[in-house]
């Protein structure tokens, strides 16, 4: 396994004389296996934020948002989540696809606390597990290279609203996204979205889309 900390990151804690505190949180902290702890808490969350890398070296920071539960853990590791309708732009995925190297962050705004997971993802088309996540079209299979909680004491305590409505539910049909309404996006729509923009009260233009985001409304 390669070294935890790389020589730039030593040489901070070398100025900063925090070289023996790291390495014995280092020792503590992190682990290479999914502790029963460290389950439950993945698996209370509803989103996470997941870091990818692009074909010229610069991390991609996403939101992945769900219902409770949202990513399993499969075993002590091995986690799996799902790939709902986005953009099109693939940006999390198509960079799996090219460097396998991921990071994830759960976070509980709530009680305040956070866990890092860093791990090699891959991607299933054809996955048991869809059927279990309605609406998803893939799952991302991470194993499992190192878990750890990190302080948890500037995490801003926060209560949740709502789910947001866009996250689909079993029997229910999942509401439209509104930016397919944009008019200068309507000649790149794949065909199964050509239908929306009269569905959902006509064509807007981006600077309209905007104002909605803006108001909550996108």
């Amino acid at each position: 396994m390669d070294a935890f900390y790389s020589l730039e990151q030593q040489q901070l804690q070398d100025q900063h004389d925090t070289r023996k505190l790291a390495e014995r949180l280092q020792q503590i902290i992190v682990e290479n296996l999914i502790s029963e702890q460290h389950q439950a808490f993945i698996e209370s969350r509803d989103f996470f934020f997941l870091t990818t890398i692009d074909h010229r070296g610069y991390p991609t920071c996403s939101y992945k948002g769900g219902n409770l539960g949202l990513v399993k853990v499969i075993d002590s590791q091995t986690l799996a989540f799902p790939s709902y309708d986005g953009n099109g732009m693939f940006l999390s995925l198509g960079n799996i696809q090219g460097n396998a190297k991921i990071g994830m962050l759960f976070i509980d705004f709530e009680n305040p606390h956070r866990v890092r997971v860093h791990g090699d993802a891959s991607i299933e088309t054809n996955d048991e597990l869809l059927s279990e996540y309605p609406g998803a079209d893939m799952i991302v299979r991470i194993k499992i290279s190192e878990v750890f909680i990190n302080c948890p004491r500037y995490i801003h305590a926060m209560n949740k609203l709502e789910t947001s409505k866009y996250v689909p539910q079993e029997g229910k049909e999942t509401p439209a996204a509104q930016w397919k309404r944009i008019d200068a996006l309507q000649d790149a729509l794949p065909a199964c979205d050509l239908h929306i923009a009269a569905s959902l009260g006509g064509l807007i233009t981006p600077e309209e889309y905007g104002a909605m985001v803006i108001d909550g409304k996108g």
